[in-house]
């Protein structure tokens, strides 16, 4: 047998989970340890085409294994639910579960090629990877692409609101989770949370520079297992590609003023109506801020699925109207190259988690508008604890429009008052502090990843018990 360690990393079929175990596999890579990818054609092709701040096609050592899958449904995005769940990529989600027998087969291949294998799955996974169970050589790790703030607090409403020794936002600040989730949803939650319980330990996009009182809270709250802070995932310093082909907005802020444009960017999964699109649209030409927004569709299952795609609605004239300040992208947009440009001074964003953290990791100002699912806690996070932002929408008002005065007020106090600028020194400084934690050199990773990566992937010595177990 080979003594050499593989690593498979399984990511969640979603823009935001494909992105994360991404850019975590560019980190592995650089240890020197192969990497195996795994996903469907599709999903892959996606994260590919999508990637920013590297090249994985030409990265050695990374393998991508596209599995075919049963066709599923890939329905439009609905604009006007209730709910802003992205309820119509569920049929792709299940499909997940077709992924089981390809990745069984490729684990057990590479169990009788390599001396260990490694899993590294999205939580939302769990099922797929349930074969490292029998493989003796190999064992898995749980990925969490939300923050630990959030999954913290996951635990602590089952458990009733104990009182617990950290910095703790007040009780009524703390959002529920209704209007957070379809129901299918979250019975797809219960299901593959239920094989977490095989895993060696647990793997978050987070650092505790941002993070660490509730990384310590999760470490007491879920026990006999191993917790890793390994973020940010994506890369914090972006090679230089001027001479290359860019987006075209990137080309815009070129043109622009240090910290002068306010970016506005709602993520793949969101479906905003029109009435809220025309709000937006004017409140943003009357704050008189230059601005770059992202107005498209939510992603639908399959993003190369021809058929019709809606192009939400402006008012009439005005893209003409704000010809002089503001960029509207129709398309999909390289956010973290736009976070990274210095033009780039603030960011109205939906709250993802990925979105988060690179927002933080450049050091941009949040101006938070959650839609969804973890968004809402995160919001909280950023804006209540650690500061660096404002509330442009209160989850407590989720059913309501924000109206264009609104917008006005909040890009204006983020952008263009005494409030925003101590918003954006805190950032500069919690950004700067998180780069710092990361080690310097051509690429940069966080300085704890060497050693952890270690203990996470070193070959384990003859006679050492697994760590995890089935039982």
């Amino acid at each position: 047998m080979s003594s050499s360690v593989s690593v498979v990393v399984v990511p969640f079929l979603a823009q935001g989970h494909l992105n994360q175990l991404l850019h975590l596999s560019r980190i592995i890579l650089s240890y020197g340890i192969p990497v195996h990818y795994v996903g469907t054609t599709t999903h892959n092709r996606q994260a590919i085409t999508r990637a920013q701040g590297w090249d994985p096609v030409a990265a050695s050592n990374f393998h991508f294994h596209n599995f075919q899958i049963p066709p599923f449904i890939s329905p439009p995005p609905d604009p006007t639910a209730k709910i802003k769940f992205p309820s119509h990529l569920q049929p792709c989600f299940d499909a997940c579960s077709h992924l089981r027998h390809p990745v069984s087969q490729l684990l057990q291949t590479l169990s009788s090629q390599s001396r260990k294998v490694i899993v590294i799955h999205d939580s939302l996974m769990g099922s797929v990877v349930e074969e490292v169970c029998s493989i003796p050589n190999a064992e898995s790790y749980a990925f969490h692409t939300v923050s630990a703030f959030t999954i913290f607090f996951f635990f602590w409403d089952s458990m009733g609101r104990p009182k617990v020794d950290a910095e703790m936002p007040d009780e009524g600040d703390i959002p529920s989770l209704e209007g957070c989730f379809s129901d299918d949803f979250l019975k797809f939650i219960s299901f593959q949370h239920q094989f977490l319980q095989f895993n060696s330990g647990r793997i978050y996009n987070t650092s505790k520079v941002i993070e660490g009182p509730y990384m310590k809270l999760l470490g007491e709250t879920i026990r006999g297992k191993r917790h890793w802070a390994l973020g940010p995932c994506n890369p914090v310093k972006l090679p230089d590609e001027k001479n290359t082909r860019r987006h075209y907005c990137l080309e815009w802020l070129d043109k622009q003023g240090k910290n002068s444009v306010l970016y506005v960017s709602f993520g793949t999964t969101t479906a905003m109506d029109d009435d809220q699109i025309k709000e937006l649209a004017i409140g943003l030409r009357r704050s008189k801020q230059k601005f770059v927004w992202v107005l498209r569709d939510a992603d639908k299952g399959d993003v190369f699925n021809g058929g019709e795609v809606r192009r939400p609605e402006l008012p009439e004239g005005y893209e003409d109207s704000v010809k002089d300040v503001g960029l509207v992208v129709r398309d999909w947009a390289p956010q973290l190259e736009v976070l990274a440009h210095p033009a780039t001074g603030s960011f109205v964003s939906h709250c993802g988690w990925n979105s988060c953290m690179e927002s933080i990791s450049l050091g941009v100002p949040i101006g938070a508008w959650p839609m969804h699912s973890d968004q809402p806690r995160n919001a909280v996070l950023i804006t209540k604890l650690l500061k660096v932002g404002i509330v442009v929408k209160d989850w407590a008002k989720r059913d309501e429009i924000v109206i264009a005065a609104t917008v006005e007020d909040c890009v204006k106090r983020l952008m263009g008052s005494k409030e925003g600028e101590e918003i954006r020194k805190r950032m500069a400084e919690l950004g700067g502090a998180l780069r710092e934690s990361t080690a310097a050199g051509e690429e940069s990773f966080p300085r704890e990843l060497g050693r952890q990566a270690e203990e996470l992937i070193v070959q384990q010595e003859e006679g050492e018990q697994q760590s995890s177990s089935c039982h």
